[in-house]
């Protein structure tokens, strides 16, 4: 069994900072890639960010320059922290991984549950 559990969501204020955190956990055995997706009321979740285990990064064009992920290898948790939030940054933020159990040697899609960001003044 495996968990992707996030924190770090909550209001904020436009132009502020949030640091969303996401720790994977259970009977992994190798993860290759983790990031950040994002769906907005009425929209399809998109993604966000990307971190592959050798730490090359992928940004949606939305949040460049804005948003910084990053990773852990050791502890098995992603971050993203999120600058100069925008009200459009509003969103269920969900993490992703993609890994391989003990029990499977096929690496297949993971998700969290998500938490809220909300972007208001």
């Amino acid at each position: 069994q495996v968990q992707l559990v996030e924190s770090g969501g909550g209001l904020v204020q436009p132009g502020g900072s949030l640091r969303l955190s996401c720790a994977a956990s259970g009977s992994i055995f190798s993860i290759n890639a983790m990031g950040w997706y994002r769906q907005a009321p009425g929209k399809q979740r998109g993604l966000v960010a990307s971190i592959t285990s050798g730490g090359s990064t992928n940004y949606a064009d939305a949040v460049k320059g804005r948003f910084t992920i990053s990773r852990d290898n050791a502890k098995n948790t992603v971050y993203l922290q999120m600058n100069s939030l925008k009200p459009e940054d509003t969103a269920v933020y969900y993490c992703n991984a993609i890994l391989s159990t003990y029990y499977s040697e096929s690496a297949r899609a993971y998700w969290g549950k998500g938490t809220l960001v909300t972007v208001s003044s």
